[in-house]
């Protein structure tokens, strides 16, 4: 896959961690979260991240994500992560046996947000698209890999020049799971310009 061709690199490392050449497999850890201030007040800046590096400002990197998530808030999906005050990540959240909450957190300058919407906890898999244009992104999700539906689009203010980004999974409660992520890719930006919405 073009993504582990690109010598990603890790933050903070997983105890429990397998990498052949179709997928990642990632045994969560009880306790690791990304989270930044807003409204709990507290930093969780702790799970694991694997990433690679770019200056390329237009591309979109695509992966496949599937999860045996039984804990609240357990999570696993795409991030990108140039510091502990920058970044985003996008996922689906385990709340309990009825819903998951399928979003993303886009955190400016220490303040983290959340945007979410309530989906079936049967869901077992998730496709994500990231995209890049200069400093702005688009996250889209799929559950079939060829359909994706916008989730939502955001501005990175530490985000206009070389950038991580890549995979990310935790357990923020008392959890620990088995996330794989496959069919990573790396594509020309498929996130539509203004201009192809204006032609």
């Amino acid at each position: 896959m073009e993504f582990l061709k690109n010598n990603p690199k890790w933050i903070r490392q997983p105890k429990q961690v397998q990498i052949s050449e179709d997928k990642v497999v990632i045994l969560t850890e009880r306790g690791t979260d990304l989270w930044a201030r807003t409204y709990y007040g507290f930093q969780n800046d702790n799970a694991p991240v694997f990433q690679v590096e770019t200056t390329d400002k237009y591309f979109s990197f695509i992966v496949k994500t599937e999860f045996e998530s039984t804990c609240r808030f357990d999570q696993c999906g795409v991030a990108m992560y140039l510091n502990s005050d920058n970044w985003f990540k996008a996922s689906i959240e385990y709340e309990n046996e009825k819903i998951q909450r399928l979003g993303s957190v886009v955190t400016n300058h220490g303040y983290s947000d959340w945007a979410t919407t309530d989906i079936s906890s049967d869901i077992k898999s998730m496709w994500y698209r990231f995209s890049r244009r200069d400093s702005d992104y688009c996250i889209e999700c799929s559950e079939d890999g060829i359909n994706f539906r916008q989730m939502r689009i955001f501005h990175m203010w530490e985000g206009a020049e070389k950038i991580t980004y890549g995979i990310y999974a935790c357990s923020p409660t008392e959890g620990s799971y088995k996330a794989t992520f496959s069919n990573m890719q790396i594509t020309e930006c498929k996130w539509e310009s203004d201009a192809d919405w204006r032609d």
